[in-house]
């Protein structure tokens, strides 16, 4: 018995030797029979419990080398033939035929509009701060002279982090003004963009997320005036050079006096005519002189200091620049959406 299972194992060496697979597929079947999961082999290395124990030894060695004869050749032949296909697949290629279209990354709107913004202002000497997204009640609401039980804390319904009423999502960046401004002193020319935090419902006006760029000018002697030439100037860099703006009286717990900015759109268009409410005037952003109490909040001191501050959603510029409908588009990362941009930068 045992001497025919030895004949088998090398009957079956001999078969592996003679096996010449012409192609992959004929390669894929070899690796099959010898090799996959349910190999002939196998069968061999169960016929070793009738071998005699003092053949045992010998017997597996057989049965390995067989295994190994097939491993080899498998893996040789697969170089070869791999080789062979890609040789004849080049000779076959059509090297006047049109190339695969490759699609264009492109910048995010939010991106192309936010990056605008801060160029017109860096052409006046601001510069851009950056600063944490999730930050202490004190440098979002309290230094902004909205101590805790101030009215204006309900204008903006905020995320508190899970077990704290201290840590938050900053709800705007003008927590990135009050570190700017406990860190340095003036003159203090800023820009602050970014992403902040609302729990608002979503709709196709409004997001529980959305990007600002705030600016703060803070030195001697700066005015009102100051502040209206500013915008003045970034409203014809923005809308182009005929552009007129107003300012109307606001309320702002940071700002006194405080006001709203319009850009006139005119009524000539049915979509100006809709964003505008037929007045032909968009309310663009907010703004005013900075509260001396945020001054000496921190630790500026305001009977020597004066200083602006202005802010601005910057979703609210994109919609109007790129006439898009409805605000969620800028979240969904939806490509057919995106792809529109590819040619923006």
């Amino acid at each position: 018995m045992s001497a025919e299972t030895f004949q088998k194992v090398d009957e079956m060496k001999a078969a592996i030797e003679a096996e010449q697979p012409a192609n992959l597929d004929e390669l894929e079947q070899f690796r099959i029979k010898y090799l996959g999961s349910k190999n002939i082999i196998k069968g061999l290395f169960g016929e070793i419990r009738n071998i005699p124990n003092e053949q045992k030894k010998e017997y597996g060695q057989r049965v390995n080398a067989v295994k190994e004869a097939a491993e080899t050749k498998y893996a040789a032949l697969k170089n070869e033939l791999e080789t062979q296909a890609e040789e004849a697949a080049a000779q076959d290629m059509d090297l006047t035929a049109p190339g695969e279209p490759l699609d264009l990354g492109s910048r995010h709107p939010i991106a192309v509009t936010m990056n605008r913004i801060i160029r017109i202002f860096e052409r006046i000497g601001f510069i851009v701060a950056d600063d944490r997204e999730i930050e202490d009640d004190w440098h979002n609401f309290t230094a902004m002279n909205t101590p805790e039980d101030h009215p204006a804390r309900d204008m903006q319904d905020t995320f508190y982090l899970q077990g704290s009423m201290e840590m938050l999502l900053r709800t705007h960046t003008s927590s990135v003004q009050a570190r700017v401004m406990k860190n340095a002193q003036p003159p203090i020319r800023i820009i602050a963009p970014g992403r902040v935090y609302r729990n608002e419902t979503v709709s196709a006006r409004s997001h529980c997320q959305f990007h600002q760029v705030e600016g703060l000018y803070v030195d001697e002697g700066v005015s009102f005036a100051d502040l209206k030439q500013t915008l003045l100037y970034f409203a014809r860099e923005m809308f182009g050079p005929d552009a007129k703006i107003r300012l109307r009286p606001s309320y702002f717990p940071f700002t006194e006096p405080s006001a709203e900015m319009d850009v006139y759109l005119g009524t000539e268009t049915e979509k100006d005519y809709r964003l505008t409410k037929g007045t032909g005037w968009l309310e663009i952003l907010g703004c005013g002189m900075v509260d001396p109490a945020v001054l000496d909040n921190c630790g500026i001191d305001s009977n020597k200091y004066t200083g602006f501050a202005f802010g601005m959603g910057i979703e609210r510029q994109a919609l109007r620049l790129y006439d898009i409908g409805d605000i969620r588009l800028f979240f969904e990362n939806d490509v057919r959406f995106l792809k529109q941009f590819a040619s923006t930068i």
